[in-house]
């Protein structure tokens, strides 16, 4: 029984990585039908946004618990940037185009962004352990949890009732259903379509930097984590 209960938790905890990885991937898929290859960008991104968070909330002897919120403000904020960047300033020019050309493009651009966080954050590697040394484990029997990885399952489970509600018993969530099925006639009926477009790839952009911050405790932050990222993302969706 205590194998089946730590396979059962190790296997939670791994789910809710994924869904917080693919969530945003696979909002931005669904409604403009974009295979965005960047979108590993914005969880690298959310990682060392995390880590620069970390070292400038933590440095400063403030309270444990408000770092965690401080690394995930920064981190979405950092992906509101980038999304409202790369729709507005590449993707908007190839709309209705073949999609290898669209991954083509977003590919072009996370081989830029990669270049970027050299740039930014150098080649080392980071680290922003804070939050989880500070949640602690908690043990059951013989069996010890980490508290942030039940965190990070509770905070997954939120955000999927959360996008439920939001997709199904909201303004936006309708006009957004709208334009998933039928696109021309959303436009048709007066539904500003390029408005639903830029803000669905922000928000997008935002979960996929939260997921990065998400899980910068739990990982070494390195050159390279968005590629992987990038392919778990398409095997969800």
């Amino acid at each position: 029984m205590l194998t089946a209960f730590a396979i059962l938790t190790d296997g939670l905890a791994y789910a809710a990585y994924l869904f917080m990885v693919a969530v945003g991937f696979t909002l931005i898929f669904g409604v403009m039908k974009i295979l965005n290859v960047a979108h590993g960008s914005f969880y690298a991104f959310g990682a060392y946004g995390a880590a620069m968070a970390a070292g400038i909330y933590y440095d400063r002897g403030l309270p444990q618990a408000g770092g965690f919120l401080f690394m995930i403000l920064l981190a979405m904020a950092i992906g509101l940037v980038l999304g409202l960047i790369l729709e507005r300033g590449i993707l908007r020019f190839v709309y209705g185009k073949d999609e290898v050309i669209i991954v083509l493009v977003t590919y072009a651009v996370f081989l830029i962004l990669e270049d970027v966080i050299v740039f930014i954050w150098g080649p080392q590697s980071y680290a922003a352990y804070q939050p989880m040394v500070w949640a602690g484990n908690v043990e059951i029997g013989d069996l010890i949890l980490s508290n942030y990885d039940i965190l990070l399952v509770a905070i997954s489970a939120g955000l999927a009732l959360f996008a439920y509600w939001a997709l199904k018993f909201t303004r936006y969530g309708k006009l957004l259903t709208v334009v998933i099925f039928d696109r021309e006639t959303a436009a048709a009926f007066g539904i500003n379509v390029t408005v639903v477009y830029t803000v669905t790839f922000i928000i997008g952009a935002m979960l996929g930097a939260l997921g990065g911050a998400m899980m910068a405790p739990k990982i070494s932050i390195t050159l390279g984590i968005g590629a992987e990222v990038i392919v778990l993302a398409f095997a969800v969706v």
